[in-house]
């Protein structure tokens, strides 16, 4: 299967998957939209809205964060899984 593949193409095309998904943002929200919450692709919390009405209820806050904060990582971790399956497919059929 690998025995006519290039190793400094599939060594390229992996670089590549890398780095697009290494350039992604993604963003959940909940709480129907009071809170919204973005992670980059190495899962850090990079951007972060708060409705104001939630300032005052820290329980629902705590609870919302929680819920976005864990949607956002999961959407990357997708992603990322996705983009691996799609590249390691890619090369075994060269």
């Amino acid at each position: 299967m690998f025995k006519n593949l290039d190793l400094n193409a599939m060594m390229q095309q992996l670089q590549n998957g890398m780095k697009q998904t290494s350039d992604k943002t993604y963003t959940a929200s909940s709480g129907g939209g009071m809170i919204e919450v973005s992670v980059n692709s190495d899962f850090e919390v990079i951007d972060m809205n708060i409705d104001d009405s939630l300032l005052d209820d820290k329980s629902s806050l705590q609870i919302l964060l929680m819920a976005a904060i864990n949607d956002a990582i999961k959407m990357a971790v997708e992603d990322k899984k996705s983009q691996a399956m799609n590249m390691f497919s890619g090369l075994s059929g060269q």
